[in-house]
């Protein structure tokens, strides 16, 4: 099972059939203009792909017919929907070229395999003819990881979309893993396991249009990695058609015959190869899940709490902690949040408790066992009211739960009136959290408030601890601004590198589970060190000689 592609949105997110997030005449508008410091909103709808003249197909005639005969003529696309749909990612940035109707970067041709076989004659064939390849599953890469880039000036592309390979090849209850295809959907993924009992319970933002080879591809987490792992921690074993052939990584369940390649597979974007088949961690489907909601007086104490409750070992799938900012724009954008007495009367009682305005909400997510989850809820809820939480109860947990992948589906309504909303994250140590969250949300103010529109206005920054582990946390940070018209890509460049390298002066990665793609690459080198770098630059070579695998990212 998978989604055809032309129900989906080639320049937005989600279904082309879809409730506006956003309503005209809404509350929000009201709000969103006031708080951005905005008298007006423009209009700066996207343009239509009828009025968009894409470049002429630059593969002969010859090299289609045999891309054609590996897949059947109607799995090689050439028409101008595919193309324009496989240019770029779902990236603030990458929208701004693809809703300005700039489609330069579209591939020449589409192939839709449905085999590893079939996988593995293309990646042959663009070899052999030194054309760029580029892996794609559900293109929600947001750091510019499935773009259609060349290899040089005038070069021929071809998006290799994974999205037909979606068999569940085999589940194992004994040793608990699953054997599935690259191809298929988180929400197809999921309802192929628990059919049989199990899950794999990983749960990005992006679930609904994301896919498994893609969560390898970047290293992804889900909203509920505390539990279940980041991407590296669920991969067992992984089958890669690469230009030297098929290439499959170990799959046993620890060994010391050297470094585990599983870990250059993860977080490899394509580079190497495309993945065809992945072997994963599931577990049984959880008899109890209970999530709820806490706020702290401010950010440096909710912060103590997750880091007591990583040492402490409690089994919590999930702990997310909103700043002031974060946890003020989630709650004043509720359409009756202004309005309501009932609202009026809770921040009045706020106050009375010594929240202030401006308190910090923490999630709190368990999962598993019954007995299990009313231990760990107990546990959980002792150290936070220890540091002077106030519990808030179950209402906030669900409201979250119901509403995880909603977030997505904001961005559109917001780029037809001329607002920019982007989104970057980080992780570091516990010891350095204050002041990486200071830093960054310093250098996007300052980045965003040098880059406004001549009318003027203001940019809002927010962020949240979203993983957690023993020695740190992930920070990260939404920023919402005006845009400037008549030069937002460079407005973009400019907040982007500020941001980036806050970061890396302060001791973070330049990416938690986003990964690198193109946006990151100019700052990897510096993370990784020039042994490290020239290390995966040297594995590149081996796999990948002619370098026609996903060209420009990763390693720049």
């Amino acid at each position: 099972m998978t989604i055809d592609r032309t129900t989906l949105r080639w320049n937005g997110w989600g279904p082309v059939k879809q409730p506006d997030a956003i309503p005209d005449g809404a509350a929000q508008w009201d709000w969103i203009s006031e708080t951005l410091g905005l008298a007006r909103l423009p209009v700066t709808k996207a343009k239509p792909l009828s009025e968009i003249r894409l470049a002429a197909c630059r593969l002969s005639a010859e090299t289609l017919a045999r891309l054609s005969a590996i897949v059947g003529a109607n799995q090689l696309r050439t028409d101008d929907y595919e193309r324009a749909f496989h240019a770029r990612g779902k990236s603030y940035h990458d929208l701004l070229y693809v809703r300005a109707g700039k489609l330069d970067m579209a591939p020449d041709a589409v192939i839709y395999p449905r085999s590893p076989d079939e996988v593995l004659a293309v990646v042959k064939l663009a070899a052999e003819e030194d054309i760029a390849l580029i892996p794609y599953g559900g293109g929600s890469s947001v750091v510019g990881g499935i773009n259609a880039l060349a290899k040089s000036l005038g070069g021929a592309v071809v998006t290799l979309d994974t999205t037909l390979m979606t068999r569940l090849i085999q589940i194992d209850k004994i040793a608990m893993t699953a054997t599935v295809e690259a191809g298929i959907y988180g929400p197809a993924l999921e309802e192929a396991l628990q059919k049989h009992g199990v899950t794999l319970s990983h749960y990005p933002q992006s679930f609904q249009y994301s896919t498994l080879g893609g969560w390898i591809a970047a290293r992804g987490a889900g909203q509920q990695s505390n539990r279940y792992g980041k991407a590296e921690k669920w991969l067992v074993s992984a089958k890669l058609a690469t230009p030297k052939g098929f290439w499959t990584t170990e799959a046993t369940p620890a060994s010391a015959a050297g470094p585990n390649l599983n870990q250059l597979v993860a977080g490899s974007e394509g580079t190497l190869g495309v993945i065809c088949e992945a072997t994963v961690k599931i577990h049984e489907i959880p008899a109890r899940k209970d999530y709820r909601g806490y706020l702290f007086k401010d950010f440096a104490t909710g912060v103590e709490a997750a880091r007591r409750i990583n040492h402490a070992e409690i089994p919590v799938a999930m702990v997310r902690l909103s700043d002031a900012n974060e946890t003020y724009f989630f709650q004043a954008f509720s359409a009756t949040s202004q309005t309501s007495l009932k609202a009026r009367l809770q921040r009045a009682y706020l106050r009375f408790r010594g929240f202030g305005d401006m308190p910090c909400l923490m999630l709190i997510g368990h999962e598993g066992e019954r007995e299990t989850v009313v231990w760990a809820q107990a546990r959980t809820e002792a150290i936070c009211k220890s540091l002077g939480a106030l519990a808030i109860g179950t209402n906030a947990g669900h409201r979250w739960y119901h509403g995880r992948f909603n977030s997505p589906y904001v961005r559109d309504p917001m780029m037809d009136r001329g607002i920019g909303i982007d989104t970057l994250e980080t992780s570091t140590r516990w010891s350095n959290i204050g002041n990486l969250h200071k830093a960054v949300t310093t250098a996007l103010t300052e980045a965003m408030n040098a880059n406004m529109p001549a009318e003027g206005g203001r940019g809002l920054v927010m962020a949240h601890v979203s993983h957690s582990y023993p020695d740190g946390a992930s920070l990260y940070f939404t920023f919402v601004f005006p845009r400037q018209l008549d030069r937002e890509i460079e407005q973009w460049q400019a907040i982007k590198r500020a941001a980036s390298d806050a970061i890396l002066e302060n001791r973070g990665t330049i990416s938690h589970h986003h990964g690198v793609g193109t946006d990151h690459a100019p700052w990897l080198a510096e993370e990784k060190g020039p042994i490290g770098y020239e290390l995966l630059r040297s594995v590149k070579r081996e796999l990948d000689p002619t370098g026609v695998m996903n060209p420009g990212k990763l390693l720049g």
